[in-house]
């Protein structure tokens, strides 16, 4: 019995996509609202309620369950309790193994958003579990904000300076978490699961500038300014300082690895920003249409 928690996410949704190609074993999704994802449910797949906020729901969630992917929450501030809970829950249930989305380059990142990773690795490793860390790059579809609003205010916009990008689509990092959770490695390891070519922002502006036939420039600025457009795009402050910390970051290379992991393990290049653009294009294309 292989376990997806936070099944129903956008995340969640694509492994078990892969999951099911990849074994006939049962799956189990793990969702706060069941009744929300009825749609996740097959003759190998059975819907859960596993509320992080609510650990009573988790024994049962887990009972009889041999390898656990747990996807990390949502709730920047929340994650390192709810990620807790999980991880006793699927000790005390017996879970064989446990494989665990986390961040590139943690333990040494110094993004706001690395800490809850760091704490949770931490956990992970006392737990006794044999376990998998699955330290994601960058998504790169977290770029498509930046494409609206060069598409809207005619520049990319950010504070990495020259910081590389070593992102990948989600769908590759959804793969990745179903060939480890499936698979018949079950021993502790960590993996940096990046995605090449990496890019920086001027590389995103320039990509764009190509297939507009305009100049797009990148207009890089500091990053208590940045947080400010962020708030005045709509974004609440909080979490306008947290993207805006992690173009600090990146600009300190805490968004870069050289690792071939991610591609080693999918067996095929992972998603490029030349593709994600022309298809964010053609897809602001077919909305205005």
């Amino acid at each position: 019995m292989i376990a997806v928690t936070g099944a129903n996410g956008q995340l969640g949704r694509l492994v078990l996509k892969h999951l099911a190609a990849l074994t006939d074993e049962p799956i189990r999704a793990l969702v706060r609202s069941p009744e929300k994802a009825q749609d996740l449910a097959t003759g190998q797949i059975s819907v859960v309620k596993a509320d992080y906020d609510d650990p009573a729901t988790l024994p049962a969630a887990l009972e009889g369950v041999d390898r656990l992917l747990l996807i990390s929450g949502s709730e920047v501030g929340k994650r390192t309790p709810q990620h807790v809970a999980v991880i006793d829950a699927a000790g005390s249930a017996g879970v064989g193994f446990i494989a665990y989305t986390s961040l590139l380059n943690v333990p040494g990142s110094s993004l706001i958003l690395a800490k809850e990773h760091v704490e949770t690795e931490k956990h992970l490793s006392e737990s006794g579990i044999p376990h998998a860390v699955l330290r994601n790059g960058w998504y790169i579809e977290n770029f498509a904000g930046a494409i609206a609003t060069a598409l809207a205010h005619g520049a990319v916009m950010g504070a990495s300076g020259d910081g590389r990008f070593a992102a990948a689509g989600r769908e590759d990092y959804a793969e990745a978490a179903a060939r480890i959770i499936s698979g018949s490695d079950l021993s502790t390891r960590a993996l940096e699961l990046a995605g090449h070519p990496a890019f920086t922002l001027g590389d995103l502006a320039a990509e764009l500038s190509s297939h507009l036939g305009r100049e797009i420039p990148f207009n890089n600025l500091s990053e208590e300014a940045y947080t400010g457009v962020l708030v005045q795009a709509g974004l609440p402050e909080g979490f306008a300082a947290v993207l805006a910390d992690s173009d600090r970051g990146a600009a300190q290379g805490a968004l870069y690895s050289a690792s071939t992991d991610l591609r080693n393990l999918i067996g095929h290049p992972t998603r490029t920003l030349g593709e994600f653009v022309a298809e964010s294009l053609k897809n602001a294309d077919d909305a205005a249409t």
